[in-house]
């Protein structure tokens, strides 16, 4: 069954200063956390809500309708079909009207005011793109992997809002369309099926010598969902990072830092790797940090395409039930 078309302003129309991007795919109770929370914002602004859902059938339809009618602005509905991360960013901008674009993840939760600490610390700064804090929240039951998992889904940066040479990804963070979405497609749909389309554009920004900014007070929540939250999924994150500096050298065609990176992979798998059995043998919580670290190392190394993990698009449509529901 196709979801009701939502796509135009549920409440009175305004013109949005900032639209608000959330990619979804079967998540249906951290979607309604995320759209309410997004709901509460103060201060901030007029706004728009832009729901892209990414599943084959159109799933999240109903729930977004039902959630339109406490909607206090814009909330459009938009699904695109074919499933994949950076599409799903995509088919978001093409429908939002803001100039300023915030991006919110569906298992995500924004505190009220952080849209408005997030465009501050943006226009405070002149910056292109601003990026705030992640505090990841385990579900029950993690037990002794819970601060591991806390830390593994949270992101912390300076203790201070300001400029900064590094960027984060793409969950919690502000980018002015006109200088940092160029194009009609920004995010590179060949990292569909296995993420980084982010780090991809932030990169490029970075070459253009765009600006980045950092809001220490723009923080929000994650929620990883049960099957996100166990440690086999952490190391194949973990180890997806880990690939991350040694890709960005190869797509600088810099293959001195390529070369460099791998052997400093070589020794962090060696020496977290060994650090990690003694630990295990042991009982002891630390382990999984030092499974992360050893799997980090061991990413660096194996940075090559046909190692990278599979998390999105039709890897998640098949895990959370196949074409359809």
């Amino acid at each position: 069954m196709s979801p009701p078309d939502i796509s135009p302003a549920i409440s009175p129309v305004i013109s949005p200063v900032i639209s608000i991007v959330m990619p979804t795919l079967r998540r249906p109770d951290s979607l309604a956390r995320a759209v309410r929370s997004v709901f509460a914002q103060t201060d901030a602004g007029p706004l728009e809500l832009v729901v892209v859902d990414n599943s084959p059938e159109g799933s999240a339809g109903p729930g977004v309708q039902a959630l339109a009618a406490e909607a206090p602005f814009p909330l459009r509905f938009v699904h695109e079909a074919t499933p994949g991360v950076a599409t799903a960013r995509n088919s978001g901008l093409a429908v939002a009207s803001g100039e300023l674009v915030a991006f919110l993840d569906d298992d995500e939760e924004a505190p009220p005011g952080w849209l408005a600490a997030l465009v501050r610390v943006h226009r405070e700064h002149g910056a292109d793109v601003t990026f705030g804090p992640i505090r990841g929240r385990a579900p029950d039951g993690s037990g002794w992997a819970t601060a591991y998992l806390e830390r593994l889904f949270s992101r912390t940066g300076p203790a201070q809002s300001g400029p900064v040479s590094t960027h984060w990804g793409c969950g919690n963070s502000l980018l002015t369309r006109s200088t940092a979405l160029a194009g009609p497609a920004p995010f590179d749909p060949a990292m569909d099926q296995i993420g980084g389309e982010d780090d991809l554009l932030f990169t490029k920004l970075a070459g253009l010598g765009r600006r980045f900014a950092w809001a220490a007070e723009a923080w929000v929540w994650e929620h990883p969902a049960p099957h996100r939250a166990t440690l086999t999924y952490a190391v194949k994150r973990a180890f997806a990072y880990g690939q991350g500096p040694s890709q960005t050298a190869s797509y600088r065609g810099d293959r001195l830092a390529v070369a460099r990176w791998m052997a400093i992979g070589a020794m962090q798998t060696a020496v977290f790797g060994a650090a990690a059995a003694a630990l295990w043998l042991l009982r002891r919580p630390e382990r999984a940090d030092m499974l992360d670290r050893a799997a980090r190392g061991l990413g660096k190394v194996l940075w090559m395409p046909r190692f990278e993990p599979r998390f999105y698009g039709a890897a998640e449509v098949a895990r959370s039930g196949g074409a359809a529901l």
